[in-house]
């Protein structure tokens, strides 16, 4: 229990009515009179206050939250009591999880429910847990504060960034494909197979427009199909030592994860066929190629728990399962971080292999810390040691990029915050062009 700023005034009144005792004989008693009025009316307040089971708690949120993204944590308190309360809440979310706002504070009525959220941002995946909600009140005459514990303890997984799936699910319906960055990338060859509406581009043809939609719209629409050819995509994740590297504050492999995650669900919903592999010195975890929503949940359940490990990828042993398990040609992307003049020796030699029978698209990190210490001013040793490290890496993954552009082997390299929309939209051209 606390005193509000109101209570400690009350109480600080007695203290000038006892110092005029010493002037005034029989003011003592008014004054021990008056401070135990004071008390008992600090009592009642406390007990018109009442404890922490008036109030019903409920926290509510995503039953997976997103990696790397603001997820929106709901609170609600009803108030079960007869009187109006002002309350602040207290969240007590896992220790890993950024969060935007630690108070959240309000009135509720009578019989009623309180609600506000706050964000929460996880730099991790796996399992966490929320502790309880803690609760400060007044009591009715404002002189004290009440606080407690409701019992809201929830356990909580932290899936990779779902969040961008769905708002690639709403610009898609919307056809505003351009708010996130990705190309509409128009196929060559004719399909027969209806994909969706949209407005009517120039060098569209006549007898595309669909006339009945056209006359609802009162604008031209046209009506765009897909190749009725299913295509295979292979996604690859190296998940070596240099995949756990972070990039502001998030590990680069979970990067990587939210994007394969996200190139997964739009080829599936473009009909084609995706797989997964991970691997680092030995093969970790293989889905063929399939398609439907199915697919996609098996992937996404299947990534949930990979973890980097502390190893050299092997990619001739990678390369070598895949030749084996996979016999049709595919779009292959491989997920790597150049670094390490073994690792990046053993893909150069090893992917020729697979560019023989399948198209092969290595995308990698960049990251902008390290751009920036190559070309820093150092003002001591240390500094000029960094830059000098830097410099060498950069010089190293260079070389890497250029040898396998020489190869005509495709290569991304792109910031982290940019790699989802690179890679959707470098597929999309490809499949555009029907590379695959």
């Amino acid at each position: 229990m606390h005193f509000t700023f109101r209570g400690v005034i009350l109480l600080l009144a007695a203290a000038p009515i006892f110092a005029a005792g010493q002037w005034f004989p029989g003011i003592e008693a008014i004054a021990g009179l008056y401070l135990i009025l004071c008390l008992l009316m600090l009592y009642l307040d406390w007990r018109l206050a009442e404890d922490v089971q008036r109030f019903e708690v409920l926290r509510i949120h995503d039953t997976k939250l997103s990696l790397g993204a603001n997820n929106a944590i709901k609170l609600s308190v009803r108030n079960r009591g007869r009187r109006r309360t002002a309350l602040q809440v207290q969240d007590e979310p896992p220790v890993e999880f950024f969060v935007s706002e630690r108070i959240l504070s309000g009135e509720v009525n009578p019989r009623q429910t309180w609600q506000d959220s706050y964000q929460v941002v996880p730099n991790k995946r796996g399992d966490f847990q929320f502790g309880d909600v803690n609760l400060r009140w007044q009591g009715p005459f404002g002189l004290i504060i009440r606080q407690g514990k409701a019992d809201a303890q929830s356990k909580v997984k932290v899936y990779p960034n779902l969040l961008g799936i769905r708002q690639y699910d709403l610009v898609l319906r919307r056809n505003r494909l351009q708010e996130m960055g990705l190309r509409h990338s128009r196929q060559f060859g004719e399909g027969t197979e209806f994909e969706r509406l949209r407005e009517y581009l120039p060098d569209d043809p006549y007898r595309k427009i669909d006339w009945k939609a056209t006359a609802r719209k009162a604008r031209p629409i046209t009506v765009e199909y897909q190749t009725d050819r299913s295509q295979n995509l292979m996604v690859l994740l190296d998940i070596g030592r240099m995949s756990q590297s972070p990039v502001d504050k998030i590990a680069k492999l979970d990067y990587v994860i939210n994007t394969a995650l996200l190139l997964a669900y739009v080829a599936i919903g473009k009909g084609d066929k995706v797989g997964l592999m991970t691997f680092a010195d030995e093969i970790g975890v293989y889905l063929s190629p399939q398609q439907g929503k199915g697919q996609f949940y098996r992937i996404l359940e299947t990534l949930y728990p990979v973890r980097a490990q502390q190893i050299e990828p092997d990619f001739s042993r990678a390369i070598s399962y895949l030749g084996r398990k996979l016999r049709k040609r595919s779009l292959v992307v491989i997920f790597t971080d150049l670094s390490g003049s073994l690792a990046i020796q053993d893909l150069i030699k090893n992917i020729a292999v697979l560019s023989k029978r399948s198209l092969p698209l290595v995308v990698t990190i960049s990251d902008p810390k390290i751009n920036a210490a190559s070309t820093q001013h150092p003002q001591d040793s240390f500094g000029a040691y960094q830059r000098s490290v830097a410099a060498q890496f950069l010089d190293q993954r260079r070389v890497a990029l250029d040898t396998l552009k020489y190869m005509g082997i495709l290569t991304l390299d792109v910031p982290a915050n940019q790699l989802s929309v690179s890679v959707v939209n470098r597929y999309l051209e490809l499949k555009g062009k029907t590379l695959i």
